[in-house]
């Protein structure tokens, strides 16, 4: 049985071939006039008119003095109908070296458009043009599904798998309408710094990096929040940012170290004001990305064209599970999580704890719905309410199991952020590492100024749960630990 390194001595060999008869088998300029797509579609425009196409060899059956080429770009498939006419012009394929291509390589061909004798659409052309010569074979669709190799090769896994390159054009749609939303309703797109001195914003474990110039520790944000917020302290109205982010956790279906994510800062507005707005961008990006509001995701129908219910956190714990958040019973907590088989691992504050709890009955929730006023010990950057000083003008979407983005009211009252955050960070002294540093900068900030605004976030994990996908399926080319040289090998031997 042939090994790949049999298929690529056989490449090669034709690759010296092709350059003793001094031609480049990687020219650096091609001459497309027409994309195949637009020939399909439109073929009573082009019939009898000679165009130049380029493509992918994805077939080949030679005759003798007759070959057929089955080529594809990006936008469609067509057959390149060759002929035996004598000598290929210098620099040229004929019939006569078609056995010098494989599938895989890429090719230029020039020829009139027609059908052929079956009826099928053609370019008729006697000699080809090399591109790109391919010196390692694509698997069939069938020898290329292993989740392991696929995710290692992504950019095979497209060619073999063309519904995974599609998702990508899907993923791109979805920030393009998130885009789109955003600048139609009087936003200012501003893309803030990555690297940070002290990061905040959420509750999770940064990525540590060193800057040389400095000769300083940095993090890796975990979120938008702040720097976004500074820029409402700096006289912006309305701002979003769509980037990277990093949390240094776990990888599993809906968590990726690395991930896009968007938030946006719209001042004088609250959180009422945002589930107004956030709803319809929602549907909006839904609508532009899949064409439909109806999914059927994670064993969940869901319908997203209706007015969504609010419904309080401290309800929902106290009916599931009969907990009362504001006053909450640490052995019970712990109880009902073992019940579950939830850990948690270091020190774990009730806060987290009651997050929990609250994540056991957010996956059995199907929505969607807002859910509304958490409490306080459990939004730090949320601005309370202010006849029910317990619980924060905050608000999630709740669909198909997931929390479909985040937002609030946010917290202007320097005081009270300061408190806040040094609440937060005896919990990180404590032994918590995520939770919030404490950013005197940001105090600073509120202290000269910031006006009342609502402030909304939300990751691609939004795409990835529509879409019906993984985390590392809805991403091009998802982070794998790293292979030592033999399974590299091993790897390669079996690909």
């Amino acid at each position: 049985m042939a090994t790949l390194e049999d298929y690529r001595n056989e490449r090669l060999r034709k690759l010296e071939e092709i350059k003793a008869l001094r031609i480049n088998p990687y020219p650096s300029k091609s001459n497309r006039s027409e994309k195949i797509g637009t020939i399909i579609s439109e073929f009573e425009k082009f019939e009898g008119k000679e165009v130049t196409l380029v493509g992918r060899i994805t077939a080949i059956r030679s005759f003798g003095k007759l070959a057929f080429i089955k080529i594809r770009d990006y936008f469609g498939e067509i057959q390149i109908f060759m002929k035996d006419e004598g000598e290929a012009e210098p620099g040229y394929l004929g019939t006569k070296q078609v056995k010098l291509l494989d599938t895989g390589d890429f090719i230029e061909a020039t020829g009139k458009i027609g059908k052929s004798q079956t009826g099928e659409i053609s370019i008729f052309s006697n000699s080809v043009r090399l591109l790109t010569k391919s010196l390692r074979p694509l698997p069939g669709r069938d020898g290329f599904t292993n989740k392991e190799e696929r995710y290692r090769r992504r950019y095979v896994d497209m060619n073999v798998n063309p519904e995974v390159r599609e998702r990508m054009v899907r993923r791109s749609k979805f920030w393009e309408a998130t885009r789109k939303f955003m600048l139609d309703h009087g936003f200012i797109e501003i893309n803030i710094p990555v690297l940070e001195h002290t990061t905040g914003g959420a509750d999770a474990t940064p990525f540590t990096t060193h800057i040389n110039a400095y000769d300083e520790d940095l993090y890796l944000r975990i979120s938008h929040e702040l720097p976004l917020k500074r820029l409402l302290g700096a006289g912006f109205e309305k701002v979003f940012d769509i980037g990277p982010r990093f949390r240094n956790e776990g990888v599993d279906d809906e968590h990726l170290p690395e991930h896009i994510a968007f938030e946006s800062y719209a001042a004088y507005e609250n959180y009422e004001d945002g589930m107004k707005l956030y709803e319809e961008m929602i549907k909006y990006v839904a609508m532009e990305t899949w064409g439909t509001l109806k999914f059927h995701v994670g064993g969940f129908d869901i319908d997203l064209d209706q007015e969504w219910p609010r419904i309080k956190y401290a309800d929902l714990l106290k009916e599931k599970f009969d907990v009362d958040v504001f006053n909450p019973d640490e052995e019970q907590l712990k109880r009902i999580l073992k019940e579950n088989n939830v850990e948690l691992s270091g020190e774990v504050s009730t806060a987290r704890m009651i997050d929990n709890v609250w994540k056991l009955i957010r996956k059995n929730s199907g929505g969607p719905y807002w859910l509304i006023h958490e409490p306080t010990s459990l939004s730090p950057l949320a601005k309370v309410d202010p006849e029910h000083p317990e619980i924060t003008e905050r608000f999630h979407p709740i669909i198909a199991g997931t929390e479909m983005g985040n937002g609030f009211s946010e917290l202007n009252d320097p005081l009270d952020q300061l408190a806040r955050f040094k609440e937060q960070q005896a919990m990180r002294d404590a032994g918590d590492d995520e939770a919030q540093m404490l950013d005197m900068d940001f105090v600073e900030m509120l202290e000269y100024g910031m006006p009342p605004a609502c402030g909304w976030g939300n990751s691609e994990r939004n795409f990835w749960l529509l879409e019906g996908v993984p985390g590392r399926e809805g991403v091009p080319f998802p982070l794998m630990k790293r292979r030592d040289g033999n399974e590299n090998k091993k790897e390669e031997e079996n690909a």
